[in-house]
């Protein structure tokens, strides 16, 4: 048995225990330490530890650390953690549910997510409850903008770009687009780029930021493609091995991290967009012609999206667009 196995055996075999004594989850992120939603999670799980006095505390385990991120969530449904976080539309393969908020010009603002999260949300929550798993909370990351490293003026020059693809949604709009696509998760970008793998993405300034873009890439596109969101689930036979005052102290806490994360969020668009800038990134306002070709592919993915969801994402639309 490998080293990994046996770690994740041992986690899994302190699963399960009662609530007499304090109990220790651990819980599992793919993002850094410096992301915002990485320092929200540590609020979240500091916050449980004060309200239960000890009695729950939750190990955050950063950076892809424990589990890769296309693992976690099964990792979190068979109980080799007991919560984790995972980017929502990353699961869009499982069902096109997840992939709501990276429908590309569909929710453009915060006031727009808000509105498609409370339509999305209970369908996510019926498609979990039938896997065994709870959602705590969601929370977005800023407008997703276009990093290339050569000036794009209309969707024609975006053609035969090597893009940097993280979900079917953007492995589709890749091609609509022209582009190739290639799976690259966040802690492998710089190296994507270097070794040119790929030459263009689509992605928050905050993972801009965070992955030095500047050093791979001259220019960042404010074209507010989508406002995609992190979920934090958690196995629900761990939950339910709680005791009511510490499941009430998980959910409250999960209620503060989102109203939380949504302002940190919307702090974050706003200031990392200036660090692009002031590292050397040129910051591009999108001309006409480009948003126009954009959003034309946005409005042939909605369609395709409400096909591949049925009823469901109907009612998603339907419900936003009141």
């Amino acid at each position: 048995m490998t080293r990994h196995l046996i770690a994740c055996a041992g986690l899994a075999a302190g699963l399960f225990t009662t609530t007499a004594l304090a109990e220790t989850w651990n819980m599992a992120t793919p993002y850094p330490d410096s992301t915002f939603h990485t320092e929200n999670i540590k609020q979240f799980a500091e916050e449980i530890s004060q309200a239960t006095k000890g009695d729950l505390k939750i190990t955050v385990h950063s950076n892809a650390s424990l589990f890769k991120h296309p693992q976690i969530k099964r990792a979190v449904q068979t109980g080799q953690v007991q919560a984790g976080e995972v980017f929502m539309s990353l699961l869009g393969n499982e069902d096109a549910v997840f992939a709501a908020d990276s429908t590309p010009f569909l929710a453009t603002n915060y006031d727009q997510a808000k509105k498609l999260w409370e339509a999305a949300r209970p369908h996510v929550e019926e498609r979990l409850t039938g896997e065994k798993l709870i959602l705590l909370y969601a929370v977005p990351w800023p407008p997703q903008g276009l990093y290339t490293s050569k000036p794009v003026d209309a969707v024609s020059d975006l053609k035969g770009r090597k893009f940097r693809a993280y979900n079917n949604t953007t492995s589709r709009l890749a091609v609509l687009t022209g582009m190739v696509p290639t799976q690259v998760e966040v802690p492998e970008i710089p190296q994507a780029f270097a070794t040119g793998i790929v030459d263009a993405m689509i992605t928050s300034p905050t993972t801009g930021v965070d992955s030095k873009a500047w050093d791979f890439v001259n220019y960042f596109y404010d074209i507010r493609a989508w406002i995609p969101k992190n979920m934090v689930i958690v196995n629900r036979r761990a939950f339910d091995g709680l005791s009511e005052e510490t499941k009430q102290a998980v959910l409250n806490a999960a209620k503060a991290a989102e109203a939380r994360g949504w302002e940190m969020s919307q702090a974050e668009a706003e200031t990392m967009v200036q660090k692009l800038a002031e590292n050397g990134l040129k910051v591009v306002t999108p001309s006409d012609e480009l948003m126009t070709g954009l959003k034309a592919i946005g409005d042939q993915m909605v369609q395709e999206w409400l096909e591949a969801t049925g009823e469901k994402g109907q009612d998603i639309i339907t419900t936003y667009r009141k």
